[in-house]
C-alpha cells in the first residue's frame, strides 16, 4: 500500500512539475542596436528574432531594440555589463578597452579582401577573439559584416602623398588615428552623425567607410572623389553579457549558438550585395569619381601605412598578425 501510495505520489509530482515548466514565462532576450531596421544589422536582429521564436517556441521572446531606442551608442557596453540588455552587435573597433588583440581588425591593408577577413575570422585565431572578453562578462557570438573600408576626399587619392595635410574623420580607434598619420594626414575623431555635416562644412576633408554607409548617408554628395583602397574591414561582433548566455539552458543555448551562425551566414551575404548596389548608385550619381589603385599605388599605400601593425604588435600579438596575413592565400 505504501509502494503504490509513494508511486502515486511521485507520478502526481512529475505532472505537477511538468506543468509548471510548461507554463513558465519564456526567457527574456534584449538585443540593442543603434542603426535602422533595414541595414544588414538591424535585418539580422530581426531574424534572429525571427528564428529563436520559432524553434524554441513558448522558451524565448526576443525584444529587439533599433536606432539607439534603449540604448546609444556611449551607453549601451555599460547597460550589457550590468545586464540591463543581453545581445548588442558593436564595430570591431569599439573594443579595444576590452581586449586589445581585437585591434587587428582596424590595422591597414592587412586584408587584401573581406574572403580573407571571413578565413581569419572563422579560423582558430578568429574564434578565439570571441572568447577573449569572457572575464570581462562580454561573449562574442559571431561576426557580421558591414564591409570594407574605402578613403573619400575633396581631391584624387592615388598615392599616399596625396594625402599629406588633409583632415580626416575617423573612428574612435587609436589604430585608425595611427594610419592616417603616417601618410601625414590629421585624423578627427567624430560621431557618424556628425560625418556629412563635418564634410560639407570642412571641418574635415576626407573619410573613410563602406559604400552602403557612404551612399546611405549621402556622403558622396559633399565627397568629390572615393578611392577603392579596400584597406581595413568595418564589421560588427555580436555579444552576450557573458554570465546571461551561460546561464541559459544548455539545449536553449545550443539551439541559439546554431541560430547565430546562420543568421551570421545571412548578414554577410545582404552586407556584400548591400555593398554592391551602392557603389553602382553612387556611381550613378556623377557627384563623385571612383578611383580604382592599380596593384602598384595599392603597394605604396600599404607600404606607408604598414609602421603602424609594428607600432601596435605588443598590444595585438606578433603571430596573431602573421596569421590574419596568412589568410590572404
Amino acid at each position: 500500500m505504501f509502494k503504490k501510495t509513494a508511486k502515486a505520489l511521485a507520478y502526481a509530482l512529475s505532472i505537477s512539475v511538468a506543468s509548471f515548466v510548461q507554463a513558465a514565462d519564456p526567457i527574456v532576450i534584449k538585443f540593442s542596436h543603434v542603426v535602422a531596421e533595414n541595414t544588414p544589422k538591424g535585418q539580422g536582429a530581426l531574424l534572429f528574432k525571427k528564428l529563436a521564436e520559432e524553434r524554441l517556441p513558448g522558451k524565448v521572446s526576443v525584444e529587439v531594440y533599433p536606432n539607439s531606442s534603449l540604448f546609444g551608442d556611449g551607453k549601451e557596453m555599460e547597460a550589457l555589463l550590468l545586464g540591463d540588455v543581453h545581445l548588442l552587435a558593436p564595430s570591431l573597433a569599439k573594443f579595444e578597452h576590452y581586449a586589445k588583440p581585437i585591434q587587428i581588425f582596424d590595422l591597414p591593408f592587412l586584408f587584401d579582401s573581406l574572403e580573407a577577413v571571413d578565413r581569419f575570422q572563422q579560423g582558430p585565431h578568429g574564434q578565439a577573439l570571441l572568447k577573449s572578453m569572457e572575464s570581462k562578462n562580454i561573449l562574442g557570438l559571431a561576426y557580421w559584416h558591414n564591409g570594407m573600408r574605402q578613403m573619400s576626399a575633396n581631391k584624387p587619392l592615388r598615392e599616399p602623398k596625396d594625402a599629406r595635410g588633409l583632415k580626416f574623420r575617423v573612428q574612435a580607434s587609436q589604430v585608425l588615428e595611427e594610419q592616417f598619420k603616417a601618410v601625414r594626414a590629421n585624423p578627427r575623431k567624430m560621431s557618424f552623425a556628425e560625418v556629412y555635416q563635418g564634410l560639407q562644412t570642412g571641418v574635415v576633408n576626407g573619410t573613410e567607410n563602406t559604400w552602403s554607409n557612404y551612399e546611405s548617408q549621402k556622403v558622396h554628395e559633399v565627397q568629390k572623389y572615393i578611392t577603392e583602397s579596400d584597406h581595413g574591414v568595418i564589421d560588427y561582433m555580436v555579444i552576450a553579457n557573458a554570465k546571461f548566455w551561460s546561464g541559459l539552458p544548455s539545449d536553449i543555448r545550443q539551439e541559439l549558438d546554431r541560430i547565430m551562425v546562420e543568421v551570421a551566414v545571412a548578414v554577410n551575404e545582404q552586407a556584400a550585395a548591400l555593398n554592391r548596389e551602392a557603389k553602382a548608385t553612387i556611381a550613378a550619381a556623377g557627384t563623385t569619381e571612383i578611383i580604382t589603385l592599380t596593384p602598384q599605388q595599392r603597394a605604396q599605400w600599404r607600404e606607408a601605412m604598414q609602421p603602424v601593425w609594428k607600432k601596435f604588435e605588443n598590444d595585438i600579438g606578433a603571430d596573431l598578425i602573421k596569421a590574419a596575413e596568412a589568410s590572404n592565400r
